[in-house]
């Protein structure tokens, strides 16, 4: 009975020590880090809540949301070109809707915040919180539509970009 006892515990250790390891090893490493305290000098505290804390700003409280003119919207900690005015769209949701992505720009991931999985939008440069991508887009596109926070972006109007 002790024995097993002690390999109860042993098997117990190996498998804490090596999830562990695994999440250090998945962690994955962004072209611009900062620390805590630097992205709260950067940032608004509003943007640091959304971006670094994965919060949520109130619906319907974005200027962006409502947003018509042609041009880029970039991260706003990282100033990453993330989605073309062209692929906005007014999903009625109160954030700013996107049916796609800049290639390349944005990094899925799941999320279980709030209890259940959801696919997490990030800036793939600086790993920055956006917002959420759900399925129920413009069919006649991609059928997707990226819930974003509106703090988290910065427009650039066409006029003014490179």
């Amino acid at each position: 009975m002790k024995n097993l006892f002690l390999i109860l515990i042993a098997v117990f250790l190996t498998s804490c020590i090596t999830s562990a390891q695994e999440d250090k090893k998945d962690k994955k490493e962004y072209k611009i880090t900062k620390t805590e305290n630097e992205w709260k000098q950067q940032l608004t505290p509003q943007q640091f809540y959304v971006l670094r804390e994965a919060g949520t700003e109130r619906a319907f409280t974005s200027p962006l949301n409502a947003n018509k003119k042609t041009g880029t919207y970039v991260c706003a900690a990282c100033k990453t070109p993330l989605y073309k005015s062209e692929h906005k769209f007014n999903s009625g949701t109160g954030w700013p809707s996107f049916d796609r992505a800049i290639k390349g720009s944005v990094e899925l991931d799941i999320d279980y915040k709030i209890g259940y999985a959801r696919t997490e939008l990030k800036c793939n440069t600086c790993g920055g919180h956006l917002g959420h991508s759900f399925n129920d887009g413009p069919r006649e596109t991609t059928g997707e539509r990226h819930c974003i926070n509106g703090v988290a972006l910065e427009f650039v109007p066409k006029d003014k970009t490179k």
